[in-house]
């Protein structure tokens, strides 16, 4: 059994090269986007209000900005990954946005929106347990100014960092590797890889050690196989806008990527056991409500 999934890639110039120019394309937009950044870092640098020599410390380059503006920066970079792979998807391979998205006959928001509400629920209750269990440690940090502005920020920065990822790696890299090596199995595994290395400069791993990756990595692979054995990529859309959104906006700590004014402060130390066991629990039981709802069959063929 043929993924349609995969198959969607057929029906606009698949050729291998034009996957190659536009992942380089999709680089360069993301580079042009990162000025604005980086020239502002630079200009703390030049007027003497920073220290050259401690960029590259993430906890350091986090104090050089109000944490909402320095959310803008780190967001921005997405916002030309989005645009570029558009362009490569539209003009380079001349396949429409629906088309690249799903193996329906268009995108399904109500799929979309009820992996969000699914997760975003399950996140914000883990989140507010922890509130509960642990209250010396996970205190209010609630500013009403800066969390409406986060609010308004975060809404609509967040969904397009959280959209590219998914499509570049669940869209644009799983069609294409699946089309050229005409399986399932392969653009699974090396999309869930190269998902979790992406995360490998965040500051979580500097925490935790590279244990973490096993959550990394395993987040791909449950997002892989969510669009494999759904044919779409809506339900990982929904999901990894949830995962990202919630935690920015719920709660924030000195040490993770989102440094946000969230209405709660994390100060307890990290335990990176109970996150591999929390996931280990959830992620299969996410599959099997979403393989219940949406009366998924066929698996081996689809995932292989």
């Amino acid at each position: 059994m043929e993924n349609k999934y995969i198959a969607q890639a057929s029906k606009g110039n698949s050729q291998a090269w034009r996957y190659v120019v536009g992942i380089v394309i999709v680089i360069v937009l993301t580079g042009l986007f990162s000025l604005p950044y980086n020239f502002a870092i630079a200009s703390k640098i030049d007027s003497g209000t920073a220290d050259a020599t401690r960029i590259q410390d993430f906890s350091y380059l986090m104090t050089l900005f109000d944490s909402n503006v320095s959310l803008i920066f780190m967001m921005l970079p997405f916002v030309g990954s989005l645009v570029g792979l558009y362009l490569v998807v539209i003009k380079l391979h001349n396949v429409s946005w629906s088309v690249f998205s799903s193996s329906s006959s268009k995108i399904d928001v109500k799929k979309i929106v009820f992996s969000f509400l699914l997760w975003g629920t399950i996140s914000a209750m883990i989140i507010l347990l922890g509130v509960l269990l642990n209250p010396e440690e996970i205190i209010l940090n609630f500013k009403p100014a800066k969390f409406a502005l986060l609010f308004l920020i975060a809404i609509v920065m967040i969904p397009i960092q959280t959209s590219f990822e998914e499509y570049i790696f669940r869209g644009y890299l799983m069609q294409g590797l699946g089309w050229i090596s005409k399986t399932s199995w392969f653009p699974l595994v090396v999309t869930s890889i190269a998902f979790g290395l992406m995360h490998i400069a965040n500051p979580e791993v500097d925490k935790l050690g590279n244990g973490i990756m096993v959550f990394y990595i395993g987040t791909g692979l449950l997002l892989g196989v969510i669009t494999l054995m759904d044919e779409g990529i809506e339900l990982s859309l929904g999901f990894h806008a949830a995962n990202n959104l919630i935690t920015a906006l719920l709660v924030t700590t000195d040490w993770t990527a989102f440094q946000t004014y969230a209405i709660f402060k994390d100060f307890s130390s990290p335990n990176l056991m109970a996150e591999l066991i929390l996931i280990a629990i959830l992620y299969p039981l996410l599959l099997l409500v979403f393989a219940k709802k949406y009366q998924w069959t066929g698996w081996k063929e689809k995932l292989v």
